[in-house]
């Protein structure tokens, strides 16, 4: 049984917390807010034993031995390498972390420390529905395209519009449409068609100083992959990849809840539905096998290329906001290299 402590008690925290129980291989027993009231109260509700306001004792704690980290995006670096010195494994929300130097030195602290392991969760490419898509997308004759969509209306944008600035819309805190939904286009890109040769951003930027929504473009050597996220609008536009005379259809990027292969007379198989399970149930799955048996050939091979699918995500979202001149609080960097390196 995993031993879980987590890092931050919202929503999501909520969903992955009761993901983890239902594949009974997690035991929450450890929370951390900045507020005690706030732990002990998600504490209560879920289960856990233990609960800190102190980030340090958190850490120091024997209780858990894996992290999930939830915290704004700005914050991931120092409470990863944290988990790292405390030889705890660690699961960071996406996107993991914010810029390239950022990701190398926590690959680095992984390679000193190998009894640590780290998964970023995104949960779309872990997915029944996801390897459908990847299955059928290896039967395509030919690939001409893709494009991606991923758009649901903030209620923080509402703040954002009342003059306050909510840390998913604040440049201190790394927010922005792009480090938020765009993660999972980004990831669906990369994971279906690997690295671009090179990217281009147009955001449309709100009064933060940050993305509202924008369009990103991946070129490959014979097609593009179009990538469209908002969180200032709402969008139905459904996401293809696009062969000759056929495609394959999802609902949208980052949920892919329905899954279609139109073929050439334009009739379409169902490839994949929603099953009305937490959507983060199979990404804690994947986790736990790993955890549990990663000695096991097949995990070590998964759990090297989600390791590394995280380095290129995290690459092609740092050079896409430099493309696009967006740079957090503390920021200076310039693109660095190509993009397939």
């Amino acid at each position: 049984m995993i031993k879980l402590g987590i890092i931050g008690t919202n929503w999501i925290t909520q969903q992955f917390v009761e993901a983890a129980q239902a594949t009974k291989q997690y035991q929450l027993t450890t929370v951390y807010s900045r507020h005690q009231d706030t732990a002990t109260q998600f504490a209560e509700k879920n289960g856990a034993t233990a609960t800190f306001d102190d980030l340090n004792a958190f850490f120091s704690s024997d209780q858990f031995n894996t992290v999930y980290i939830a915290s704004p995006n700005s914050l991931h670096f120092e409470q990863a390498k944290q988990a790292i010195a405390h030889h705890k494994n660690l699961i960071v929300e996406k996107p993991a972390f914010m810029n390239q130097k950022q990701m190398a030195e926590i690959q680095r602290l992984l390679d000193q420390n190998p009894d640590v392991m780290y998964f970023e969760a995104a949960r779309n490419i872990h997915t029944p529905n996801f390897h459908a898509i990847a299955k059928q997308l290896g039967e395509l004759k030919t690939v001409s395209g893709a494009e991606f969509t991923y758009s649901k209306y903030s209620s923080r944008y509402d703040k954002v519009l009342a003059g306050e600035v909510p840390n998913v819309f604040s440049p201190k805190f790394g927010g922005g449409a792009l480090q938020d939904l765009g993660v999972y286009t980004v990831y669906d890109a990369v994971t279906l068609f690997g690295m671009p040769e090179e990217v281009a951003y147009f955001p449309q930027l709100i009064r933060t100083g940050v993305d509202g929504k924008g369009t990103a473009v991946l070129s490959y050597p014979e097609y593009t992959v179009t990538l469209n996220f908002s969180k200032i609008s709402n969008s139905h536009m459904t996401s293809e990849i696009y062969g000759l005379k056929d495609l394959i259809e999802i609902d949208d990027g980052g949920e892919i809840q329905h899954v279609n292969y139109v073929d050439a007379d334009g009739q379409r198989h169902v490839l994949g539905e929603d099953d009305g399970t937490n959507p983060m149930i199979p990404e804690a799955q994947d986790f736990a096998r790993v955890i549990n048996d990663p000695e096991n050939p097949q995990n070590q091979k998964d759990y090297a290329y989600w390791r590394q699918l995280s380095v290129y995500v995290n690459k092609i979202l740092f050079n896409l906001r430099q493309d696009a001149h967006i740079f957090f609080v503390g920021e200076g960097e310039k693109v660095i290299g190509d993009q397939r390196d």
